[in-house]
């Protein structure tokens, strides 16, 4: 039986072409990206742009996924993306390159008829972004003959801890629920403790849709050869934004700094663009005397110089508020490299009894396994904060293999 044709939605991708490596939920879509073109299957790529739709063939997503890991080759933007994307260059070069790329393009009033017209009837629809999740585009969607159509939720945060939300993001984030509980044939959820929060909203739109459980995957990691740094040091890596919780680190390295001798303290990287609503934060970084002498900002490193900074610090830091799934955590595990952590339900259910878990309530707590690793003991256990036990890492062919034996 030959399987069905998939079409991917790579609309957040090509909103974020242009902006630096992807993170987060851009990297859940390239995956995806990634994996389907290595199958047999039809696929196509579905793209909303701000005049209508655009769809790829497979060899347009060979060329935009080209786009996507080159992030440089962006054409300048036509007169139609100028027009349409007043104010938003970036996204209007973006818009550019993918029509260059398109099998056809439509208005949006005959997105049924352009599926109809080169997709096979009974395809199914795979949507991991939390973009173009408009009711009518769904129902258009199934229209033009989809049979399946699977939304991946990565997590409820807007809504659950909107103080670490954009306020003029949290009514849309909400509306997408609503569309995926009247419209999703499945939901998929990375994990337990998402899925629970996940169910709960759906309930309150009206409808929960069947689910299943797709940890996410991560990609092996590779180093590149930039000798380890001399001192003693630790890091932290995602955007700074609130939930992520820098703030926390400042504080800590400010109370080494006045508790201990300079030599001694080791260094704090942070390995991430600085983001949004965390000015007090920002401010921080740019007047704190220790900053560039013991804390170092290190924005848009390339994913091997950002491992090789992994591989050799003596822990990652990681004191988020809140997370969805938490993929740096994991992939400090699978280089072996320690990883402290508040307890979170999440990284109790992804890593286990691998981290060092200690409250946010206490900085002591961070600051005591901070001083043992940095003492010239990159072991856990010779630095006295037990054995290190091993943790499972999640891989995109098990999360592919669950969906798609899902789907059917």
């Amino acid at each position: 039986m030959r399987p069905s044709a998939r079409l991917l939605d790579l609309t957040r991708l090509v909103s974020r072409l242009g902006q630096g490596h992807p993170t987060g939920v851009d990297r859940v879509e390239s995956a995806y990206l990634a994996h389907f073109l290595t199958l047999p299957a039809p696929v196509f790529g579905l793209v909303r742009s701000k005049l209508g739709f655009i769809l790829l063939n497979r060899q347009g997503m060979v060329a935009f996924q080209r786009l996507v890991t080159d992030q440089t080759n962006l054409p300048a933007a036509g007169l139609l993306s100028r027009l349409s994307r007043v104010g938003q260059p970036l996204l209007a070069r973006a818009e550019t390159a993918v029509r260059r790329l398109a099998l056809t393009r439509c208005r949006p009033r005959n997105l049924p008829q352009m599926l109809r017209r080169h997709l096979p009837d009974g395809f199914t629809y795979f949507n991991t972004g939390h973009a173009n999740l408009a009711p009518q585009t769904l129902v258009a969607i199934k229209a033009g003959g989809a049979t399946q159509r699977l939304f991946l939720v990565h997590d409820t945060i807007p809504l659950d801890h909107p103080e670490f939300t954009r306020k003029d993001t949290i009514a849309s984030f909400d509306k997408k629920l609503a569309a995926i509980a009247a419209h999703a044939d499945a939901v998929i959820h990375t994990a337990h403790a998402t899925r629970s929060a996940t169910e709960r909203h759906l309930a309150r739109h009206g409808r929960t849709p069947p689910g299943l459980i797709a940890p996410l995957g991560i990609n092996p990691l590779h180093p590149n050869a930039t000798p380890p740094r001399p001192h003693p040091y630790f890091v932290t890596l995602g955007t700074i934004e609130p939930r992520k919780n820098h703030a926390f680190l400042l504080e800590i390295w400010q109370a080494m700094h006045r508790d201990l001798p300079a030599a001694t303290i080791p260094h704090l990287l942070i390995l991430g663009r600085r983001g949004w609503s965390n000015e007090a934060v920002f401010r921080r970084l740019d007047t704190l005397p220790f900053i560039n002498q013991t804390v170092f900002e290190m924005p848009n490193l390339p994913d091997d110089a950002v491992a090789n900074l992994l591989l050799h610090a003596r822990a990652l830091l990681f004191p988020s508020l809140i997370e969805g799934f938490g993929l740096p955590p994991i992939e400090a595990a699978s280089l072996g490299t320690a990883v402290i952590v508040p307890p979170l339900p999440i990284y109790r259910e992804t890593l286990g009894n691998y981290p060092v878990y200690a409250g946010l309530d206490d900085s002591y707590s961070w600051i005591q396994p901070i001083i043992r690793l940095s003492d010239g003991k990159n072991d856990r256990e010779q630095a006295g904060l037990g054995a290190r036990n091993a943790v499972e890492i999640p891989r995109w062919d098990a999360h592919f293999k669950s969906v798609l034996n899902f789907v059917g």
